[in-house]
């Protein structure tokens, strides 16, 4: 009998190991995949990259903040005019750099009266960092950007509204923990957890897999990232009276729409703080725009594919494509169309919320 209860012992300890063995195995893929995919550095497609000096009586003054471990972020605070009511921060997504490609928003907000401090985040274009470290740092560095707007001295003392795209939009509703005294905020594309946006993502790349992960990876988070890692857009809400307008698409399939809007209007819908904006279809990444031109610039792109002489597809084609790709839109972009493609009805829903509560 003791023979038999060792061997069942000895089994057990085997198969605890074995558990453990593969249990640690999955968390460390998880991470690596994790970091593969978010840990990068990025910087705007300099084709597509706005000048300051492309839109008219836009002046824009540098400024440089440290964030959680010291590293130095790049900000600039744009104007257009004076007697401005407010400040308006900027918190841009994921992947295409930093806040370049929301300059024609500052622009807007700017010529409205408004003051726009935008800056880029962790391991995005002008700030240091080799990488971006994971989805929590969006709200560690827009901590920081707002208390150096508050107690640097070099900004005056006016209301603080805060706009956010995508991992922007996530950034600028679960930073009201930190920041109750913020009046006014616009979410767009955005989503509730951090851990969200790579669930999302992972879930149209693997499939339900995905979900076997998420427990590493939201221990992963916690562990590098403590509180900010586990605050949520609801959270932040909570701990704020700020009036919120969250705006988003049905076919956002990069930040499906249940992952935010569904989620806040359930819970907010007859709460007079909140405003909701739902498209039908207007992707993610051009939620803000009038995509008439560049469905006509994507047209023409195709067909000017279609003669290229080589396969654009291939990786020993790779430089050679980039290069003729980046000519290509240098030569036959329309400047002006590109710098004038926001959806200017929709802004003036937003500069009226602003106004509205920026007092």
């Amino acid at each position: 009998m003791k023979k038999k209860r060792s061997k069942i012992k000895i089994i057990l300890i085997i198969l605890a190991c074995v558990l453990v063995l593969l249990t640690g195995g999955w968390w460390a893929f998880s991470v690596k995949v994790y970091n593969d995919n978010i840990n990068q550095r990025f910087e705007t497609y300099e084709p597509y990259r706005f000048s300051v000096e492309g839109f008219e009586g836009l002046q824009r003054t540098k400024y440089e903040f440290p964030s959680d471990k010291g590293q130095m972020l790049t900000g600039y605070m744009y104007s257009a005019g004076e007697d401005q009511r407010g400040i308006i921060v900027i918190a841009h997504g994921f992947g295409g750099g930093g806040h370049n490609s929301y300059m024609d928003c500052a622009d807007y907000f700017a010529r409205h009266g408004y003051y726009v401090f935008a800056y880029d985040a962790t391991g995005n274009d002008e700030s240091e960092g080799d990488g971006v470290g994971g989805f929590p740092q969006g709200v560690i560095d827009l901590d920081h950007a707002i208390s150096f707007i508050e107690e640097s001295g070099s900004f005056p003392d006016l209301p603080v509204g805060l706009f956010g795209h995508s991992w922007g939009g996530y950034s600028v509703c679960s930073v009201l923990t930190y920041h109750p005294e913020v009046k006014a905020v616009i979410e767009c594309c955005g989503c509730n957890r951090s851990s969200d946006l790579f669930e999302a993502g992972g879930k149209q790349e693997a499939g339900d897999i995905i979900y076997t992960m998420m427990p590493f990876i939201k221990l992963h988070e916690w562990l590098k990232y403590g509180k900010y890692a586990v605050n949520t857009a609801m959270d932040g809400f909570a701990a704020s009276e700020a009036a919120v307008m969250i705006v988003h698409s049905v076919d956002d399939d990069v930040v499906p729409i249940e992952y935010g809007y569904d989620l806040y209007y359930d819970h907010y819908r007859n709460d007079p703080r909140f405003a909701f904006v739902r498209f039908e279809d207007k992707g993610h990444n051009d939620i803000f725009n009038d995509n008439t031109y560049m469905t006509e610039f994507n047209a023409r792109f195709d067909k000017w594919l279609e003669t290229l002489d080589y396969d654009y597809n291939a990786d020993e084609n790779k430089n050679r494509f980039a290069k003729d790709k980046a000519d290509y839109i240098h030569e036959n972009l329309d400047q002006e169309r590109w710098y004038n493609r926001l959806d200017n009805a929709l802004f003036e829903r937003f500069l009226f919320f602003y106004n509205s509560h920026l007092k």
